[in-house]
Parts: structure tokens; C-alpha cells; sequence
């Protein structure tokens, strides 16, 4: 092969590779608030193992979910976020969103937290701000259940069981919020919707991923627990020295 063909040949391979390369590179454009995403590189992720990172990114999509609820709830029931004196849905979404990332409880309610506030906002004789002190419950039931964490490092120790009981709390919040009703038969709060004019379980979806994500993250805390054990029984049953270059 002539000098200028090995040329030619070699600038289309190092064209077309540049190409691959630069479209492995960038990502595609994500549109869907719910698709799988990660974070930005930062100086305390030095602190987090693998399984720190997997925890702390599902809290994250746990209390990105209740911000969904939230809105859902907030546009669905016009009259609850009136109750919070802001003067547009917008400024009550995001007065909201700062609660979530708290889970503190309303001012109405300072003093509870996690299932005292969502015993109080499932009362039909509640008159405040009824999907606020929900969702603020949920967030509060959610932390609590994490030792009141929502970013996990090295240190960090959780409890198994209570993850998997805030799981099953949800499941109960939600039933109850489709099932109970007020002293007129109406249903507390207006959610899934099924009839003849629209079809509408973006709700239950929403519940579904905070509840698969809570069993998941209490999976992983038993077999991260069980393959400490396992793993340093291994190391003494076969024991290898450490790589030195």
C-alpha cells in the first residue's frame, strides 16, 4: 500500500473514532424527570462507598418522587395549597419542596414527626393544609427511617428494619389516601383518577417507585451486612497477599 493510501486511510480511522468517542461521550438529552441519572463529582463522595452512593442516590429519587406527589396533589386539590397563604401554586410547590428536603413538619404541626404527622393529615376532622402535612409525613417517615440522613458515608449505620417498615408505611399512606373519606363521602384528597372522561394513575406510579426503592435499599442493607461476614471469611480461608507493583 502507497504512503498516501496508508495516509488516507489512517485520517477516516481517526475521523470515525473521534466520533464514536465523542458520541460515547455525551449522553443523550434526558426529557423524562424519572429517567436514570447520577451527580456531579463532589469532594464528599471521597467519604461514600459504592453502596453509600447507591443509598444517597435513592434518597434522592425518594424525596424527587414526593416533589412529584406533591404538585400532583397540590393540582389535583386547588383548595389545600391556598391553605398555605403563598399567592400561586408555584410558590406553594416550592415552600413544599424546602419541608421535603427537611422533613420537618408543618408549622401547624411542630412537634410531630414521620407517622404522627401522617396520622394527623389522614384525620378527616384536620382542617390545615391537608396534602402539605402528607407529604411532609411521608419525608419525615423516609429520613427517620435513614437515622435522619439523607447523604450516607463510610460511618454511617442503618437499620435494615426500618427501611423496610417506611416501605410499608407508604403502602399504608397510600391506601388510605384512595380509600378514606370525609364526613360528606368525599375522598380526602382527590388522586388516581379512573372514569368514562380520563384515566389518571401517575400517583400510584409515583407510590410504586418510593415503595421499590425503600424494599430495595432494605435488601442491600441485609446482604451488605451479610457479605461483610462472608467476605471476611473468605479472607481467611483464602488468604492472598496483597499486590505490591
Amino acid at each position: 500500500m502507497k504512503d498516501s493510501s496508508r495516509k488516507s486511510l489512517a485520517i477516516v480511522l481517526l475521523a470515525a473514532g473521534s466520533a464514536l468517542l465523542s458520541g460515547c461521550a455525551l449522553p443523550p438529552t434526558q426529557t423524562d424527570s424519572t429517567a436514570p441519572r447520577t451527580e456531579d463529582i463532589s469532594f464528599d463522595q471521597l467519604g461514600q462507598t459504592d453502596f453509600n452512593r447507591t443509598v444517597t442516590i435513592a434518597m434522592r429519587d425518594n424525596l424527587d418522587s414526593l416533589t412529584r406527589l406533591l404538585e400532583k396533589l397540590y393540582r389535583r386539590n386547588p383548595a389545600e395549597w391556598r391553605k398555605t397563604g403563598e399567592p400561586t401554586i408555584e410558590a406553594a410547590i416550592e415552600r413544599g419542596r424546602r419541608t421535603i428536603s427537611t422533613g420537618q413538619a408543618p408549622a401547624e404541626l411542630a412537634g410531630l414527626r414521620d407517622i404522627e404527622i401522617l396520622a394527623v393529615a389522614l384525620d378527616p376532622a384536620y382542617t390545615g393544609d391537608r396534602v402539605g402535612a402528607f407529604i411532609a409525613g411521608m419525608a419525615s417517615t423516609i429520613i427517620s427511617a435513614h437515622d435522619g440522613k439523607t447523604r450516607f458515608y463510610i460511618s454511617d449505620v442503618l437499620t435494615a428494619e426500618h427501611v423496610y417498615n417506611a416501605a410499608r408505611n407508604v403502602e399504608a399512606a397510600a391506601w388510605l389516601l384512595a380509600t378514606r373519606q370525609s364526613p360528606s363521602g368525599a375522598p380526602l384528597l382527590w388522586a388516581n383518577e379512573m372514569s368514562v372522561a380520563a384515566t389518571n394513575l401517575s400517583f400510584e406510579r409515583e407510590f410504586g417507585a418510593l415503595i421499590g426503592r425503600l424494599d430495595l435499599v432494605a435488601n442491600l442493607l441485609d446482604e451488605n451486612l451479610r457479605r461483610a461476614g462472608i467476605n471476611y471469611v473468605q479472607g481467611l480461608l483464602f488468604f492472598n497477599f496483597l499486590p505490591v507493583r
